[in-house]
C-alpha cells in the first residue's frame, strides 16, 4: 500500500483499544469526560484523554468548554465522526453476533497447536 493510503490511515485511528467504543458512546450525542470515562470501563483517565484528542485532531471529536463555574467540558461527535458511527455500529454487531465462535475456534486452535505432530516438533 502507498505510504498515505486513507486505509491504512483509518485503521490506524480506529484499530486501538478505544477509539471504536468511544465513537459509539458519542453517536448519542454529546457527553461529558466524566460520563465518558465511567461508560468505558477499564479506561485510564490518561488514555481517554489521549483517545479523545486524537479524534478530536482527526476531525472526529469536538471539544466545547462552557463558560461556567465548575467548568463543564462536552465531547461531541462531528459530521465526519458520525458518518463513522455506522461503520463502526456495523462491526460492533459482527462482533457481538460471533464472538463466541471466534473464542472457541481460538480455543481450538491454540490446543492443536500445543500438541506436537507425529514426527515432528510442535507448531
Amino acid at each position: 500500500m502507498r505510504e498515505h493510503c486513507p486505509l491504512r490511515d483509518t485503521l490506524d485511528r480506529i484499530g486501538d483499544r478505544w477509539t471504536v467504543i468511544v465513537v459509539v458512546l458519542l453517536r448519542g450525542g454529546p457527553r461529558r469526560f466524566s460520563d465518558l470515562q465511567r461508560a468505558t470501563e477499564g479506561i485510564s483517565r490518561r488514555m481517554l484523554t489521549h483517545t479523545l484528542r486524537n479524534l478530536e485532531r482527526d476531525g472526529l471529536v469536538t471539544r466545547t468548554v462552557h463558560p461556567c463555574v465548575p467548568p463543564r467540558v462536552d465531547y461531541a461527535l462531528t459530521d465526519e465522526g458520525h458518518s463513522l458511527t455506522g461503520p463502526l455500529t456495523g462491526l460492533l454487531h459482527w462482533s457481538m453476533r460471533h464472538h463466541d465462535h471466534v473464542r472457541s475456534s481460538r480455543q481450538a486452535y491454540d490446543s492443536s497447536r500445543q500438541e506436537p505432530e507425529a514426527g515432528g516438533p510442535p507448531g
